[in-house]
């Protein structure tokens, strides 16, 4: 090694300046009369812009040649340029970088070099992209034009002079956090394509000033200066080789800290020794010994300045998962024409019987003469497109599709609210009215088909079920294992329900109780009756907690059971109809109406509390929400 660079405590850094113009005279000499033997491996880092072409030719050539020279590292190709980071012995980058210079454009191509005893990359990657530093803005072309460039010793007389000029990191935040020039501009950016925008905020009167623009190594002031140009910006400047040019030749006058750099050394300081620094692999933070030494840092996944804890993993979910929802109901889904196919599975105890007569059994709240015409008008074939009509003879477990006319559906309330949301588990606020499921005329603005866009491509499934028009607490299950665990729980009676509930009248007693029995079938609009000889087992408790002046009464209702509209036939049977109760009217009268109106005045009845275990831990879990707007 020439004595004026062996004199330097980092040779290699030094050595790096010297190797790029052809015409010097160490780029005559050996690679490898450069640097100390007792080091293995050559790390270099260098880009060039300029015009290239033939891309996939050139990218099939590079991996063939770096493979046999045993190199290992990143080399990005781009039309506009080149960027790469490559390790290997020091003979094959020598065989590397003559290789590179031979490209048009590339003859000058001047790499960074340090030394390391291991090998810091994996593989050989050669990829080619659209840049080869993300940008985002197409008129940006570096190779036909930079921004002038003021060098490092410059920039120091300038600041010893205490010239007036704006000093702006374009830099990402996790960079500046190691150390930045004293009283620079920082535009706080996570990424480099944030740049412009931070521009753009950038005050007005900046425009009229010196800006001198630095990075690390100076590639991304090549961009950044001409699209400061381009904003209107007069007096524009880069600092030529970065900060650790500056560093080489300045070392750390004016500078507060160390500089971040992209390989294994993580940080240098102002005499470009190695810092004691490590990088977080999750944000690329720099990390010093007190953050490698806290317990929210795990290598490979998190450190003090990204760790999140569970609430916070739930909360960025959740906010993930309302935009979906928010983006998969607007327009509602149902608010185009659409023709839809829905399976009607035969019973066993049904084998041999005519469609017609199966259809009236199992659905008879739809008159007899409608499934007749439905039949009559073809609307009924099996999985393989034949008709069915209403003679066919079923067999138990067939499946029979029913398609419906391309309708619009009426509208709905999609504010669905998210919860609670984890590997197992996911509880939402559902709003009215919205139907749960695919019924009457509804297919797709429901409640499960808007969860299914928005958890694609896995599907929740329902644990339990609310009315359309009921709004409150719906718990989901990720898989259908975990549904049956939640079900069973149900089932046992386990989880406790409570809801809240408006009625017409004043119950005398503040505490009572109905166990009237519930039928199961539906019958006009899909109502349930008091069945006292073949009804379902049902009881709901109630506690009155307010007797309100206009006549009403709010209550709670806690559910020992869960048959359909349970609460609502209850209250209706004990002759305190629920108020906005569109079915169960006052004096024991039905009505015509099934699913409210958005406009139309709410079904009073809400799904307040619901607490159960968590089915994969076992740890109890309770939920409540906040009262319905119509409580007050």
């Amino acid at each position: 090694m020439p004595p004026c660079l062996a004199a330097h405590p980092h040779a290699h850094d030094l050595a790096a300046r010297a190797l790029a113009p052809k015409n010097s005279v160490l780029a005559t000499l050996p690679i490898s009369c450069w640097f100390p033997t007792v080091s293995a491996v050559t790390n270099i880092s260098t880009y060039r812009f300029a015009a290239l072409s033939g891309l996939k030719e050139l990218r099939a050539d590079l991996i063939d040649r770096c493979k046999a020279w045993e190199l290992k590292g990143t080399i990005l190709l781009s039309s506009e340029g080149i960027n790469l980071f490559v390790a290997g012995t020091a003979e094959s980058i020598q065989r590397l970088l003559s290789k590179l210079r031979e490209i048009p454009g590339l003859e000058g191509l001047e790499p960074k070099i340090s030394l390391s005893d291991q090998q810091p990359f994996n593989r050989m990657l050669v990829r080619i992209k659209q840049e080869i530093i993300a940008f985002g803005i197409e008129s940006i072309r570096p190779a036909n034009y930079t921004s002038p460039k003021i060098a490092a010793s410059e920039l120091k007389r300038w600041l010893d002079e205490g010239r007036p000029l704006i000093l702006l990191d374009t830099r990402n935040d996790y960079e500046v956090r190691l150390g930045t020039f004293k009283n620079a501009v920082i535009p706080g950016i996570n990424t480099f394509r944030e740049f412009p925008e931070a521009v753009r905020q950038l005050p007005q009167e900046y425009k009229d000033q010196p800006v001198v623009m630095f990075c690390t190594g100076g590639i991304r002031c090549e961009k950044a200066g001409p699209f400061m140009e381009e904003q209107g910006f007069q007096n524009i400047f880069q600092l030529d080789g970065g900060i650790l040019k500056y560093f080489e030749d300045c070392g750390g006058a004016h500078y507060d800290g160390e500089c971040f750099v992209f390989d294994q050394r993580v940080g240098v300081d102002p005499a470009l020794r190695e810092s004691g620094y490590a990088v977080c692999f999750a944000c690329q933070a720099p990390l010093d010994a007190a953050d490698q030494d806290d317990p929210r840092h795990v290598a490979g996944v998190s450190c003090p300045h990204c760790f999140k804890g569970e609430p916070e993993r739930m909360a960025e979910r959740i906010r993930h998962r309302q935009a979906e929802i928010a983006r998969v109901s607007n327009p509602l889904p149902g608010s185009v024409p659409w023709a839809n196919r829905r399976p009607i599975n035969i019973p066993a105890a049904h084998d041999g019987r005519l469609l017609l007569e199966v259809l009236i059994d199992l659905f008879p709240h739809i008159a007899p003469p409608e499934w007749a015409a439905r039949c009559a008008a073809g609307r009924f074939q099996d999985y393989g497109g034949k008709l069915r009509g209403s003679d066919h003879r079923v067999r138990g477990g067939e499946r029979v599709i029913q398609t419906f006319p391309p309708d619009i559906e009426p509208p709905v309330s999609a504010a669905i609210g998210v919860l609670h949301e984890d590997e197992a588990i996911v509880m939402v606020h559902k709003p009215a009215p919205l139907p749960m499921h695919a019924s009457g005329r509804f297919h797709r603005n429901t409640l499960q088909y808007l969860l299914n866009l928005a958890y694609a491509p896995k599907p929740l499934r329902p644990v339990h079920r609310l009315d359309a028009n009921t709004t409150g607490l719906v718990l989901f299950a990720r898989t259908r294992h975990i549904c049956r665990l939640l079900q069973r729980q149900f089932l046992d009676g386990t989880v406790e329900k409570r809801y809240l509930v408006r009625v017409l009248g004043h119950p005398p007693d503040d505490a009572f109780y109905s166990n009237a029995p519930i039928s199961a079938a539906p019958a006009v609009l899909g109502t349930r009756q008091i069945d006292e000889l073949d009804g379902l087992p049902s009881r709901t408790d109630f506690q009155v907690l307010k007797r309100c002046p206009d006549g009403s009464a709010l209550l709670e209702a806690k559910l020992a059971s869960g048959r359909t509209h349970q609460i609502r036939i209850h209250l209706w049977q004990l002759g305190w109809p629920v108020a906005g109760d569109p079915a169960y009217l006052p004096d024991r009268q039905i009505g015509d109406i099934q699913t409210l109106d958005p406009a139309a005045p709410p079904l009073q009845l809400h799904s307040w509390q619901l607490a159960f275990h968590h089915p994969l831990t076992g740890s109890p879990l309770s939920f409540q929400t906040e009262h319905p707007e119509w409580w007050d």
